[in-house]
């Protein structure tokens, strides 16, 4: 008995010891990491968004963090080019004409053509740069000069309407129906991203870049102005150009996308002021950015995983390039509009700053900051605004206004 006891531990020993020569290939094991993302680009962008904005915005961000989290809300901007008119069913959900129905929060409404006259009855220094000076050029310089040092609402680009429902209203948009030629009545974007292209101040007559366009929904805003001569549209990507196309064929009739009113391109957009150099009336320059709200809602694409990390800290340099080629690309006289969907002080105020004195220094190119306070004051009952920039405007989500975020700043080339 004692025999067979001492042989069964030595069968023991030797089978524990085969264990150790047992191919790692076959042991089981969980691959937790094939599902589950230890730190996913939300939490991070959060973490990230958190130390950063927390310190700029102070007690402003724990409000806007909030809203950043939050479901955001659109605005439907309107189809002039769709001939079964939109407004009677937008206007039957409730929802009202941000430009051009309210100014300023006040009760009066107002049609586009009024618009002047109404700023000369708030603001009595007010002249449109859009009229004729009755005493020249000089004075209404001089006054238009005036009016920026005293923030008077600066003149916007006409027949642009755009949706929304009333602030704390967070109803859904019905999806819009096409007209007998297959038009959409209107499209779906951020409210807030109108504001660049009501800025850019689009005339009859002009000729317009948009440097970063895809996926067009303020394309679509400067082709309602109608004014438009030849439209120039740029993006880097090939398959962010396609899907541009594909929007543009969806709102746009066929006779206004031919090669002498529109061009489509898919170049970078940092070599434009090599292609193309004084030549543009108005320029938007609508940069790839951190995408703030995307990046902590969605995991997918997400510019804080740690594979891009190193386009992430790109960015800023990027930014400053393609502003740089969009003022190259801006003929003297003209006016450059830059903006992101970014609350970062090093996206939108510092690459302004960089860029205007570059194009100083490298190109001798003079330029001028235009205030664009007179948005907070006509628009201040539709977006919340960031107090105090030294630098352009900006949106910040608001749980009763949940736009943004939104930054935009406007140069003049001056030489």
């Amino acid at each position: 008995m004692a025999g067979f006891l001492k042989s069964s531990r030595l069968l023991l020993r030797k089978t524990t010891d085969l264990r150790v020569y047992t191919p790692r290939r076959n042991r089981v094991k969980e691959k937790w990491a094939a599902t589950r993302v230890k730190h996913p680009p939300t939490r991070l962008a959060l973490q990230h968004f958190d130390a950063t904005y927390g310190a700029q915005l102070g007690e402003l961000w724990p409000s806007v963090r909030v809203a950043l989290l939050t479901e955001k809300k659109y605005g439907a901007l309107l189809n002039n080019f769709s001939i079964e008119s939109s407004i009677a069913d937008l206007q039957a959900q409730r929802c009202r004409d941000f430009i051009s129905n309210r100014y300023g929060g006040g009760m009066f409404l107002f049609t586009l053509c009024d618009v002047a006259d109404y700023l000369r009855s708030v603001y009595p220094s007010f002249v449109s740069v859009a009229e004729p000076s009755e005493v020249g050029a000089e004075k209404q310089t001089r006054e238009a000069d005036a009016d920026d040092q005293q923030m008077s609402p600066p003149p916007l680009s006409p027949n642009i309407k755009c949706f929304v429902f009333p602030r704390g209203d967070v109803t859904r948009f019905k999806p819009a129906r096409p007209d007998k030629h297959g038009l959409l009545g209107y499209y779906l974007m951020d409210a807030a991203s109108v504001l660049p292209c009501l800025a850019l101040n689009v005339q009859q007559g002009h000729t317009v870049l948009d440097l970063c366009a895809a996926p067009g929904g303020k394309t679509l805003a400067l082709l309602q102005t109608q004014l438009i001569r030849f439209l120039c549209v740029n993006d880097a990507s090939v398959s962010r150009t396609s899907r541009l196309k594909k929007v543009l064929h969806s709102y746009v009739p066929k006779q206004f996308l031919t090669d002498e009113q529109l061009r489509v391109t898919s170049f970078d957009g940092t070599k434009w002021g090599e292609i193309e150099r004084n030549t543009f009336d108005r320029v938007l320059v609508d940069v790839p950015c951190t995408t703030d709200r995307h990046s902590l809602l969605e995991d997918d694409n997400n510019i804080f995983s740690r594979s891009r990390m190193g386009e992430r800290r790109r960015l800023p340099q990027l930014q400053v390039e393609l502003l740089l080629a969009g003022i190259q690309a801006a003929c003297p006289g003209g006016e450059i509009v830059y903006s992101t969907c970014s609350l970062s002080l090093n996206q939108n105020l510092s690459v302004v700053e960089q860029a205007v004195y570059l194009a100083q220094e490298n190109f001798g190119i003079q330029l001028q900051v235009v205030n664009l306070r007179g948005l907070t004051k006509l628009f201040g009952d539709t977006f919340c605004f960031a107090p105090d920039l030294r630098l352009g405007e900006m949106v910040v989500p608001h749980l009763a206004a949940n736009f943004g975020p939104i930054y935009l700043c406007k140069l003049r080339r001056l030489t």
